[in-house]
């Protein structure tokens, strides 16, 4: 007879899931990480573990205890997240510290320019063209001449010449800004125009009258109906940007050669120098050409390898020179005002006159005065700075350390020769690319306009490429000024200059022509500012310590034991349920479509019935390859005895006579 267990007659009444459970119960140990079930882990973590709350939610007898016991723990669980979520927040903050140091500084790179960037005597056979129809719109427009003459003149007394400037970019007049009433220059005649106006000279509402009211209209060559155009508040900044462009033309088709022997020399710029107490002259300084202020000279550039250092403060220690402008060769249209633009600057960079040079007057003596500053952020993830701009994707046009403006200014001709073909000549050239100008790209003032609008919207995506530099240095600034030269000293001044510059020239000088600089350092304390992580890893974490001691009364311990139970323990009770769900629909698929589905009350099949399975446990998907198929309407039974051994030898019949065959005679 089969002998059976106990529980076995229990366990043949229990659905499979129960039996699985059951199963699992006699194998593993019912509490600890190797529980069977999720709910029966987390009882025994709260019973075992050391953070307080956890044990009261078990012990705590009425539902109300209970519930308090609930609501406390969750609440310190929830300040320990907010506080340890700004305690995260703290750590990637930076504080700024600001040391200043009393030392011996290096001086700074001064880069000087000529406001007019190149003699006038010199541009005017390149600029004749230009000028006299500059000359003839303003005489349209406000009826004056080179006589001073007030008289208009009407638009048929205008010259037939042909005027191939005002043709490609026609001067525009208002009569009637709101409804789009404008007189072309030089034709006089009115019309209406239908393209977009935009407003350069402001973005506020013009409150001028609309005669006052003067642009000029650009259109793409290759599509006429597309034109725009640009007004101005005051007809002085129309003119002189009209003026600029076709200069821009001009110059963009002179070689470079030609345009330096045009500029003004160190010799006609400079005419006195001392430095630190000690002569200096046009030697010291490195010359250079910008494209739009020509000739510009740089002392203490450092491209020798030497930077010069001072070691005392005030203005004797700094750089003096006198400057001669020469006013009466300045272009009488493209600058209006008279002097020279200076800008202080790191040797490393490259001096953007244009955007943030300084100018100085005429007949006055300039002194400024520096304070010296060296700053350094920190970089990702404190703030969004680069250390040596190689992860922005912009290329350096410059061949200078990398800044801010030299990224936009990068970004920007690089979008201007992939979208207009050429490059725009007030910035370096990309490789393989060449200057604007109308002759050979017709379209280009156009497709510059157009661009340019966009990116002032920032809709180029220059802004949001270019970042800061992490580290730079800056020299505060502080400009005071005082009459130069003096009345009871200008007539020997001007006379022993003009004596000094006597084999150049052959007048004598006039304080117009003179500009008096001088750059020094107010003091030697160089000031440091750098950025510091508030918090490090060590406070981090002993902040994080503290708050859990705080609200918890746990540890780092507890903290890795709530790991261990409630992610680790937890997914391998439902990994271990998974399986054994997957093993036994495994077993279930395996078996024949023609056996019929056990009952659920029904005996089940034991291991024991098997010689391949001697065991209790249900057939794995091993042993249940090597099973036999079950016969049909057979329940399993014990092996029938061999009958052979039911069969009567020879032998055990000559030895044992029949007894009851005697008795039958």
């Amino acid at each position: 007879m089969e002998s059976r267990r106990p529980g076995d007659a229990r366990e043949l009444n229990m659905a499979p899931g129960q039996m699985i459970k059951a199963r699992i119960k006699k194998t593993l140990p019912v509490t600890g990480p190797q529980a069977p079930t999720v709910s029966e882990l987390m009882h025994w973590y709260c019973m075992n573990t050391n953070t307080h709350g956890c044990r009261r939610i078990v012990v705590s007898r009425g539902r109300l205890r209970r519930f308090i016991w609930i609501l406390l723990t969750l609440s310190a669980v929830g300040l320990i997240l907010w506080q340890c979520a700004e305690l995260v927040m703290s750590y990637y903050t930076a504080s700024v510290s600001v040391t200043v140091q009393f030392q011996k500084l290096p001086f700074p790179a001064v880069t000087i320019c000529n406001i007019n960037p190149y003699k006038y005597s010199a541009m005017k056979e390149h600029l004749s063209e230009l000028d006299k129809e500059t000359k003839n719109a303003l005489e349209t427009l406000y009826g004056f001449s080179e006589g001073k003459s007030k008289i208009r003149r009407d638009a048929d007394d205008w010259n037939a010449t042909e005027s191939k400037f005002l043709e490609r970019i026609p001067l525009l007049k208002f009569k009637d800004l709101s409804k789009k009433t404008v007189t072309e220059i030089p034709s006089g005649n009115k019309r209406k125009i239908e393209t977009s106006v935009f407003h350069q000279g402001s973005s506020m509402v013009n409150t001028g009258e609309p005669q006052d009211v003067v642009g000029f209209q650009l259109c793409d060559p290759n599509n006429s109906s597309d034109c725009a155009v640009y007004t101005f508040s005051s007809g002085v900044n129309a003119i002189q940007e009209w003026y600029k462009l076709h200069y821009m033309n001009i110059m963009a088709q002179i070689p470079l050669e030609t345009k330096v022997n045009m500029g003004y020399s160190a010799e006609d710029l400079l005419l006195t120098c001392f430095f630190d107490g000690i002569s200096c002259d046009t030697r010291n300084f490195t010359p250079f050409h910008h494209p739009l202020h020509g000739n510009c000279y740089t002392f203490n550039s450092g491209e020798d390898g030497k930077v010069l250092t001072t070691s005392t403060g005030g203005s004797e220690y700094g750089l003096q020179v006198v400057l001669y402008i020469e006013e009466a060769d300045y272009n009488p249209f493209l600058v209006t005002s008279t002097g020279a633009k200076i800008i202080v600057h790191d040797q490393q960079e490259y001096p953007f006159i244009e955007d943030i040079g300084t100018e100085i007057e005429t007949a006055v003596a300039t002194s400024i005065g520096m304070h010296f500053t060296r700053s350094h952020k920190l970089s990702k993830p404190y703030s969004d700075c680069t250390e040596t701009g190689t992860d922005i994707p912009v290329a350096n046009l410059y061949n200078k350390s990398y800044s801010l403006q030299i990224c936009l200014h990068s970004c920007f001709q690089r979008a201007m020769v992939d979208t207009c073909g050429c490059a725009q000549y007030a910035q370096p050239l990309p490789p393989g690319a060449e200057y604007c100008n109308y002759k050979k790209y017709p379209n280009w003032m156009y497709c510059y306009y157009k661009l340019h609008e966009k990116f002032v919207k920032e809709q180029l995506g220059c802004q949001q490429i270019c970042k800061e530099a992490c580290s730079f240095k800056e020299w505060t600034l502080t400009t005071s000024l005082a009459q130069w030269p003096s009345s009871v000293s200008e007539d020997w001044m001007l006379r022993v200059l003009s004596w000094d510059k006597g084999q150049k020239i052959n007048k004598m000088l006039n304080k117009t022509d003179l500009a008096n600089l001088v750059v020094f350092y107010k003091d030697l304390n160089e000031r440091f500012i750098s950025e510091n992580p508030a918090n490090n890893i060590v406070i981090l974490l002993s902040n994080f310590g503290g708050q859990l001691g705080l609200w918890m009364s746990c540890s780092v311990v507890c903290v890795i034991e709530i790991i261990e139970v409630f992610f680790i323990d937890s997914f391998f009770i439902v990994m271990r349920h998974r399986w054994q769900k997957a093993k036994k629909w495994w077993n279930d698929r395996k078996a024949t479509p023609h056996q019929e589905p056990p009952q659920r009350n029904a005996p089940a099949k034991r291991g024991h019935d098997h010689a391949v399975c001697p065991d209790e446990d249900l057939p794995t998907f091993n042993t249940a390859l090597h099973l036999p198929l079950p016969q049909e309407n057979h329940m399993p039974r014990t092996p029938p005895p061999n009958y052979s051994t039911l069969q009567l030898n020879a032998a055990f019949t000559d030895t044992l006579p029949d007894p009851l065959e005697g008795r039958s005679h």
